[in-house]
């Protein structure tokens, strides 16, 4: 039986990197859940971290090796893979924000739920979580592997 997948948005990866919350469910769960991310988000997350750390003044060396860290645990999915549900992606997200559709087709071509914080993937015929209700995800894979 192969590992459920779950889709990261670039604020669960950049969450990952900026507290402890996220980043402790990607090491719990990284051996039974395979978590997948569009090679887009991860550019994101390189791009929007050093402005954070900048903002916040936080030297950037200790969050870029944690970066590193969350980068290992997951299954970066490039561009040519999840472009061949490019088309459906941007037309589920064409009245919300437009430039969020790679974690949708990554989500549409893995038949799998998308963990963000972003409010414009809701209802988009995608399943979603957020961090608040991620426990409810790993839970029931739990409860699976028991009734196994």
């Amino acid at each position: 039986m192969s590992s459920p997948i779950l889709v990261l948005d670039a604020n669960i990866i950049i969450r990952a990197v900026l507290g402890n919350k996220v980043r402790e469910y990607l090491i719990k769960h990284c051996e039974t859940v395979d978590f997948f991310t569009p090679d887009v988000c991860v550019e994101d997350a390189e791009k929007y971290l050093p402005l954070i750390f900048k903002k916040r003044g936080i030297s950037a060396t200790l969050p870029l090796q944690i970066f590193s860290h969350v980068k290992t645990l997951l299954q970066i999915i490039d561009h040519s893979i999840y472009q061949e549900r490019s088309r459906e992606a941007q037309q589920r997200m064409k009245n919300r924000d437009l430039r969020d559709w790679e974690p949708v087709a990554t989500a549409l071509l893995f038949n799998c739920p998308i963990w963000t914080e972003d409010k414009d993937f809701f209802g988009v015929g995608v399943p979603t979580w957020t961090t608040d209700q991620i426990h409810v995800f790993f839970n029931s894979l739990v409860a699976i592997t028991e009734s196994v």
